[in-house]
């Protein structure tokens, strides 16, 4: 017999402590802890929470933001490590599963940085580390283009979750993705950014956007995003004096939980700080698909057909082949191995 997950789940909305890693991670273990204490299985946390969004790349030019570039690699964290090992040992004590933005800077490039976000068990295993596929717009300033080795919907005792970072919520294949791998629960993962244009509503677009996946698959979305705070502003007031005049703008950010029918559960948060919480049942996912079921008999994948390479992008391939061989045929020479 199916038996799907009924929970209780937590969207985070708040900031860093800006561009201060340790302090950060001391801030998402008490959050973790509030958010299990309040009957949570689920908690996720926004985009690059771990510690810093790039907003300088938005209000000043590339040379301007050398040095807070510099900044921001000097506080990006290595996965695994020492950071994401405390957030770890969080979730397993309050047996709550994790989904936490950091800025991952490459095991092999001192000055390359991934947008990556974190999936952890409520066992304390992480268990997925996607790095955005595409940083969007200005970001690219920052954020070197991730793989899709870790474009997978991972086993919880939740459900089957899987979890993309802010602009590739918009990108359909990645979306498609996941919804093939039988994806019933979607972290969609944001930060606060009021410098979008005028006339863009940022937090209905957020919402729009979650909207959409949940439609489509006929699943549940939580949606995390930072905020703004006034310690960032102050920071960045010190080389751009229109950071707070940028940086304030309403609607601006959106926290929450999406249906499988598009529709908002309970009460989101737009623009305050705080966390939302919403009961979340996937048994609600079953009668949508029977009119549309896209991963299922509403499709034709005799027309279309989606290949991912979920293959991991390296710098180099070594071939130690020769190597070794010669190593061995040395070790047979030596006395004693005859």
């Amino acid at each position: 017999m199916l038996e799907l997950c009924k929970f209780r789940a937590a969207a985070v909305q708040t900031a860093p402590v800006f561009l201060d890693t340790a302090a950060t991670v001391e801030k998402a273990v008490r959050l973790i802890a509030e958010a299990a204490g309040n009957g949570a299985r689920l908690v996720a946390f926004p985009e690059v929470f771990i510690s810093a969004y790039p907003y300088w790349s938005w209000i000043g030019d590339p040379v301007q933001g050398s040095n807070w570039f510099e900044r921001l690699a000097r506080s990006a964290i290595t996965i695994p490590g020492p950071e994401i090992s405390r957030i770890a040992e969080a979730a397993a004590q309050h047996r709550i599963n994790v989904v936490i933005g950091a800025n991952e800077r490459s095991p092999s490039s001192i000055g390359t940085i991934f947008n990556t976000v974190v999936v952890i068990s409520e066992e304390g295993r992480i268990l997925g580390r996607h790095r955005k596929l595409v940083p969007t717009w200005a970001e690219k300033l920052s954020w070197a283009p991730g793989d899709a080795s870790a474009l997978r919907v991972h086993d919880t005792s939740i459900g089957p979750l899987g979890v993309l970072a802010c602009g590739e919520n918009t990108n359909t294949l990645a979306r498609f993705a996941l919804i093939a791998q039988g994806e019933l629960v979607h972290v969609a993962s944001y930060i606060s950014l009021p410098v979008a244009p005028p006339d863009y509503d940022m937090a209905e677009a957020i919402k729009v956007r979650a909207a959409a996946h949940s439609f489509e698959g006929k699943l549940f979305t939580v949606v995390s995003c930072s905020t703004v705070s006034d310690e960032i502003i102050q920071m960045l007031e010190a080389d751009y004096p229109n950071a707070r005049e940028r940086l304030t703008r309403r609607n601006s950010a959106f926290s929450g939980f999406i249906g499988p029918d598009g529709r908002v559960i309970g009460e989101p948060l737009i623009d305050e700080e705080g966390s939302a919480y919403a009961e979340i049942d996937l048994g609600r996912c079953i009668q949508p698909r029977q009119m549309h079921d896209i991963a299922g008999q509403y499709n034709r994948f005799d027309i279309f057909d989606l290949r991912v390479n979920r293959n991991p992008l390296r710098a180099a391939k070594f071939d130690d082949t020769a190597d070794e061989q010669a190593r061995n045929e040395k070790e047979s020479e030596e006395p004693g191995n005859e």
